[in-house]
């Protein structure tokens, strides 16, 4: 093993979000306004102050749209929802980024908060090695809505990707961490080599780490 490579997944690999449009592809879009309607004082502050009452509203959003499907619609959602994702919203630059490490034969890591459901088969889709996301809880076959664990963000995106890296059983040279969000600050902050990939550049939350026109590849 030479190095290892961890992605974000939205606004990193991807332009833009990924949640809302995925809910509405399983639930709706009505509904999904339906639920995120009496939520959307708790998912603005969220969204500025971050931390638990992100998670929280995050978890409750999920809870009001998700709660009931079956696993198995669920998984031929994702798998679609995958595909037309990335293929519409693909970062060209970013994607190529990840193409240098896989030629390279560095191990390639898609860290994320999104729901695993979907990120796993996209990340499949751009030859990834690993995908540590946001799993879904389940009980007899059908949603709860719940987590499966912790919201994968902040500290516990670099928790996950941490334990991670100690069961490898090579220790990479280096690892690279791309992010574009304050949710990403953590694993960044972690790597050996970090990079910010945010559409604010220096003006954004990680501003302080360089792009990719400065970590251009060897």
């Amino acid at each position: 093993m030479t190095d290892v490579a961890a992605f974000d997944f939205d606004g990193t690999l991807t332009n833009g979000g990924s949640v809302f449009a995925f809910l509405a592809a399983v639930a709706g879009p009505a509904a999904v306004v339906r639920a995120g309607t009496p939520l959307a004082p708790r998912l603005a502050r969220a969204a500025l102050a971050g931390g638990s009452a992100a998670d929280e509203a995050k978890e409750d959003l999920f809870a009001r749209t998700l709660a009931g499907v079956e696993e198995a619609r669920l998984a031929a959602v994702a798998e679609s929802f995958a595909r037309e994702h990335l293929a519409r919203h693909l970062r060209g630059e970013v994607a190529d980024r990840l193409d240098w490490h896989r030629r390279r034969g560095d191990r390639l890591v898609v860290v994320s908060a999104s729901p695993a459901c979907y990120v796993r088969p996209a990340a499949q889709l751009l030859g990834v090695d690993e995908v540590i996301a946001t799993e879904l809880a389940t009980a007899d076959g059908v949603l709860t809505g719940r987590y499966a664990g912790a919201n994968c963000r902040g500290p516990e995106k670099l928790r996950r990707l941490t334990e991670w890296l100690g069961g490898l059983d090579v220790t990479p040279e280096r690892v690279w961490a791309y992010g574009n969000s304050r949710g990403d600050a953590r694993m960044l902050a972690a790597a050996d080599v970090a990079v910010n990939v945010g559409r604010l550049g220096r003006l954004g939350r990680l501003g302080r780490y360089p792009g990719l026109g400065a970590t251009t590849p060897e």
